[in-house]
Parts: C-alpha cells; sequence; structure tokens
C-alpha cells in the first residue's frame, strides 16, 4: 500500500455546483493527486487542494511534447457505492504510452491507489442522474527545465477529476477526411499523447464548419481504411455482422471498445476486427445492409451516429431510435456501472478508501 499525503482544502466549492447542468470539462472538484518521478523513481504523492501549477517556461514538454493522459469514469451504483470501470486497463494503457513517448511507467498500485482515495475523497462530486460521471483525467508529462530535444529525466503525474453529463447527449454527424491524417503506421496514433490531438483540432474544426460534429479519420497511405473518429472508435452494423477498425498500430485500444466486442460476443453476434474501407461502408449502405454506425468511446460510451459525408456525398441512417445494437450496448454498459445487471466479466469494481488523512 502506497503512503498518499491527504491535504484538504479549506472551503469546498461543492456548493456552487449546477449538477443540472455540467458540461464536459468544465467543472473539477476539490481536490488532485500529484506525484514526481525524480532519481529514477515515483516520489512524495500527495492529494492536494485543485490549483494552478508553477512549471518554468523551458519546460520540456511545452517544447517537445512529451506528454500522455487518459481517461476514465467513477460513477454510483443504485446502492450509492462509488465504482469504478475497468480501471486495471487504464494502467495497461497508459503506461503503453508512455512506452512509447519514452516516459517512466506508473506502478500499478500507485496509480490504483491514487484512483481509489481520490475518488473516495470526492464522492459527494459524483453526479446521480442516469449517463453522468465523475470524469478523471490522469496526465503525466515531462518537468526538465533545459531546452533540447531529449528524454526528460523529471516528470509530473497528476489526476483530476469533475462532474460530466452525456457526452454526446443526441445523435453524432460524421465526415470522412480525404485531406489530413491522424497517424501513419509506424507513428504514434495508438498513444494518448497530447500531439496527436493537437494535430486533430485544424480538421475537426473544419468538419464544424460544414455541419459536422468529428471527422472519421481514413488510413495515410490510400485514403481508404477507416481508422477511428476524433474522439471515439467506430463500429459498423451489418446485416449479418458487426465490424470494427483492428487496432494495428494507428487507432486508439479502446477499453469501451474491448468491451464492447465481449459483450457482442457473449451474445453470440460475429464480430470482425479488420481493416474496413469507406468504400465496403458506402456499397453496404447503398444495398440496404448498413444498418447502424456508433461510436464508443470512455467520454461518449456509445454514440449513436446519424450520418455519414464521404466525398460531398452524404449517408443518412435510420432514426437513432431504432438502433438496437448501439441503444442496447448503452444501456448495458450504464446498467452495468449502476449495479442493475450482474457484473459477469468482473469489470465494475468499488472503490475502497486506501490512504487516512
Amino acid at each position: 500500500m502506497n503512503n498518499i499525503k491527504i491535504t484538504k482544502t479549506s472551503q469546498s466549492r461543492l456548493s456552487s455546483v449546477d449538477f443540472e447542468n455540467i458540461p464536459f470539462g468544465q467543472t473539477f472538484s476539490d481536490h488532485m493527486f500529484v506525484v514526481d518521478y525524480k532519481d529514477g523513481k515515483w516520489q512524495d504523492p500527495e492529494i492536494m487542494p485543485f490549483g494552478d501549477l508553477l512549471i518554468s517556461p523551458v519546460n520540456l514538454a511545452l517544447h517537445y511534447g512529451q506528454s500522455i493522459f487518459e481517461g476514465m469514469k467513477a460513477s454510483l451504483k443504485n446502492d450509492g457505492t462509488p465504482a469504478l470501470f475497468r480501471p486495471e486497463q487504464h494502467v495497461i494503457r497508459i503506461n503503453a504510452s508512455a512506452r512509447r513517448m519514452m516516459m517512466p511507467e506508473m506502478p500499478e498500485s500507485l496509480f490504483l491507489d491514487a484512483v481509489n482515495t481520490l475518488v473516495d475523497l470526492e464522492k459527494e462530486w459524483i453526479p446521480k442522474a442516469k449517463g453522468s460521471a465523475l470524469y478523471m483525467r490522469p496526465i503525466m508529462f515531462a518537468t526538465d527545465a533545459v531546452l533540447g530535444v531529449k528524454v526528460s529525466n523529471t516528470y509530473k503525474f497528476i489526476i483530476i477529476v469533475g462532474p460530466v453529463g452525456p457526452y454526446y447527449p443526441k445523435p453524432v454527424k460524421l465526415i470522412a477526411e480525404t485531406k489530413y491524417i491522424r497517424a501513419a503506421n509506424g507513428g504514434v496514433g495508438e498513444a494518448k499523447t497530447a500531439g496527436n490531438y493537437a494535430a486533430s483540432l485544424l480538421p475537426a474544426q473544419l468538419a464544424k464548419e460544414k455541419g459536422y460534429d468529428q471527422v472519421i479519420w481514413l488510413d495515410s497511405k490510400e485514403f481508404k481504411y477507416i481508422q477511428e473518429a476524433g474522439t471515439m472508435n467506430l463500429f459498423f452494423v451489418f446485416k449479418d455482422k458487426v465490424v470494427t477498425p483492428d487496432t494495428s498500430g494507428t487507432i486508439l485500444k479502446g477499453i469501451t471498445r474491448m468491451s464492447l466486442i465481449d459483450l457482442l460476443k457473449k451474445d453470440g453476434v460475429t464480430v470482425e476486427e479488420r481493416p474496413l474501407s469507406i468504400d465496403e461502408v458506402v456499397e453496404a449502405h447503398n444495398k440496404g445492409n448498413l444498418l447502424e454506425i456508433f461510436g464508443s468511446g470512455t467520454a461518449a460510451v456509445v454514440a449513436n451516429v446519424s450520418e455519414f459525408c464521404y466525398k460531398d456525398k452524404i449517408y443518412k441512417l435510420s432514426d437513432s431510435s431504432t438502433h438496437e445494437t448501439a441503444n442496447g450496448l448503452r444501456e448495458r454498459i450504464n446498467a452495468l456501472r449502476a449495479g442493475e445487471i450482474e457484473d459477469t466479466f468482473g469489470w465494475v469494481v468499488d472503490v475502497k478508501s486506501i490512504a487516512k488523512v
């Protein structure tokens, strides 16, 4: 067990929060977890009042991008118990990102102790409304104060949390991107590193100016094979199967994605993880064989797609209320988190109080 020091805030901001109106990523709780890496090890873990950081203007991460993050959620079961969804998978994924970006791995026990202790301290911040949750953002970045393209010797790891409502409260519209790319083979596409998201901002803005919520990223070589959407992995429901692009190094290995695949397979649905071309999707739509498209992610959970655009042609899908696969999966994930149905996979983990004040 890790000894995590706790310094509580003198004045909670909880009473000022409107839990009926909590836009994603704009409200944060009273405390955050902080630990520093120096002399080859993580040292002095602490939960402290949420606040600004003091960093050098020559901070290595600001100049050369050694920065990674995760996204995870805590929710309330119907009996009021705070719970996490597959937290150990988030340790695995952030450490995979760390290895790719030449950063130190986070010990699993420290990560899980920090998450449990912070959520236990901030459990009153967990929204009670269905589909809402306490969003957690672990982040790690370089802290050496020196210019030069090199691996940093020191790092800071932080976890901030805040209440959120549904990320996509209504079905989304997507446009296939045929000029810009998100990732290429051999790159950092499957790492949750900050630069990936910075590179996506211009195409995403251009998509919004055309009336779309996000882009469908295509491969960097032929602009033919589907990778993912800007904030989600993608699933395509055909009459006889469900297909999702395989994780070949250019897309994020989504934890919600892998969970949905397991649920579908448990139901006897044929699921294919393979290269999927935009032409195959268009052809299936034209023949009436494409029933649904939906996205998955920690923030989005399961998001229905109402239409997509490819080379200036719009392809509309049926009304989202008829999307049995997407709607059923979303209801089951939410029911698992609420403790309404049996968790035969062991995905939902009750929050445990680890550290003491």
